[in-house]
């Protein structure tokens, strides 16, 4: 096996991909879940504004990865979707209110209060299902020969549950984060208020989650604890990243928050792409297992190549435009 395999670069885009997502999604479906919470109906103008012009993008990455596994790694699907077809679709469902929201709200009169109830119910239900579904990505699924054995429900027990509130508790403190850094005034202070309460969460559930973790997949405790390793700097570099939100914090930074937040997000989930590596579909199928022929992998990497740097681009290209402030009565609608 080569060390650059045409599989192994394939792994590294959709990681890539994925993570992507997880970052730039991530802070949107947490705006929306603090929509109900917010102060006031300006303050949700303006949270949904701060979004408007990126979220769309945001949620390239989200196709690109889904592409992308589908034509390098078609075993993935064949296996994953009937494992996950109810969590599957109450994510796409959620992210379909959202996105009907934000064209709606801003139109509505007296509905307006529905469209928010979509928008921040569809946020909920997407962090939720994304949740769920990394869980059940630890758990592991049973498979008999080259198709799914389990039941339609196996995806939810009580670790994917947890691991669905973990899921919803960080989106929500990136969220958060972000609205420190966009907004100003009281929405800004409410945002500094709220933010350490979701932090203390979001360190309670990877506490929780670290400790149930060996239970639910012992090759996970013996990855980690057989021999101590480098793996271990993942959780050190999350540990260090969560301090530095508690100083932005306290110190009253705009920025630094939400740059910590992202990179404590990146370390916990290179910390779980190292816990099942090779494996795809744990316990049983590694990526090369998964793999499509290496020619279709080939002629699929060279569109990619191609597509990658477009969307990195315009990405960069939006989010400089509409950066700076966001404030009441102004916006991207």
């Amino acid at each position: 096996m080569e060390i650059f395999d045409l599989s192994m670069i394939w792994a590294m885009i959709i990681a890539f991909a994925v993570i992507m997502y997880v970052l730039m999604d991530g802070f949107d479906l947490g705006v929306g879940m603090l929509f109900p919470f917010a102060p006031d109906e300006d303050a949700r103008d303006v949270m949904m504004n701060s979004v408007a012009p990126v979220w769309d993008g945001n949620e390239t990455w989200l196709v690109l990865g889904g592409a992308g596994l589908l034509g390098a790694f078609p075993l993935v699907y064949s296996i994953l979707l009937p494992a996950l077809y109810i969590g599957v679709f109450l994510m796409l469902a959620g992210l379909i209110f959202r996105g009907v929201a934000f064209e709606f709200r801003f139109k509505a009169k007296s509905s307006r209060y529905l469209w928010n109830w979509a928008f921040a119910g569809g946020s909920f239900l997407a962090a939720f299902a994304q949740g769920v579904v990394v869980g059940s990505y630890i758990q592991g699924y049973e498979t008999e020969g080259l198709a799914y054995a389990g039941g339609a429900f196996d995806w939810l027990t009580p670790f994917t549950v947890m691991t669905g509130i973990g899921l919803m508790a960080g989106y929500a403190l990136l969220g958060c984060t972000w609205l420190i850094m966009k907004t100003e005034g009281y929405i800004q202070e409410w945002a500094y208020g709220l933010a350490p309460w979701l932090l203390g969460a979001v360190l309670a559930v990877f506490a929780i989650i670290s400790i149930w973790t060996p239970s639910v997949d012992p090759a996970a405790f013996e990855r980690w604890f057989a021999v101590i390793r480098w793996i271990w700097i993942f959780p050190v570099l999350a540990l260090f990243f969560a301090f530095q939100v508690w100083s932005g914090l306290r110190k009253r930074k705009e920025v630094l928050p939400f740059i910590a937040t992202m990179a404590m997000f990146a370390s916990t989930y290179f910390g779980l792409l190292w816990t099942r590596w090779p494996y795809v579909i744990p316990p049983n199928f590694t990526l090369w297992d998964a793999a499509s022929a290496p020619e279709s992998q080939l002629f699929l990497l060279l569109g990619m190549l191609f597509v990658i740097p477009i969307i990195l681009a315009y990405t960069a290209w939006t989010y400089w435009v509409f950066r700076g402030k966001v404030r009441v009565g102004e916006g991207y609608h």
